[in-house]
């Protein structure tokens, strides 16, 4: 299997990263699965039994922009990542980055600034994320066409 790269351009330590949720959706049947593992203990809880949670209307603060969100994705960025425990020492480095992005509502990030809020090395970050295998959907920030 060919993995095509969705750039020719390396990214550096100043390129910024989100987590882009279409590629997860097109690549990861598991990905909800995934999300639900990240919801605090209240909240796992309260979608242990639901089998359909239905996407909602987000309205992004600084656009106005309205955008359909997954309800569990929604619950995680409002509340769940809003929680001491969240993110700890022990966490390992994706799932850190992962929740760093949850925390702060995917807004791009680039490898300096991910370093500084996690205390991982830049360069080790860079590597991790910049290599052919995309974890969590953890992606460059593109420029739109």
């Amino acid at each position: 299997m060919v993995i095509q790269r969705p750039s020719l351009i390396k990214p550096n330590l100043n390129t910024p990263f989100h987590i882009d949720f279409s590629w997860w959706k097109e690549n990861d049947n598991n990905w909800r699965i995934f999300l639900f593992s990240c919801l605090c203990e209240e909240h796992q809880n309260t979608f242990k039994d639901a089998t359909n949670i239905l996407e909602i209307d987000w309205i992004d603060p600084n656009t106005a922009e309205v955008t359909r969100v997954d309800g569990i994705q929604h619950i995680l960025t409002t509340h769940c990542a809003r929680q001491s425990d969240f993110l700890t020492r022990t966490t390992t480095l994706v799932d850190s980055v992962f929740r760093v992005f949850l925390a702060n509502g995917n807004q791009p990030l680039t490898i300096q600034e991910l370093s500084d809020k996690i205390g991982k090395p830049a360069v080790t970050l860079l590597r991790t994320l910049s290599g052919p295998k995309v974890y969590y959907g953890i992606r460059p920030l593109l420029a739109k066409k």
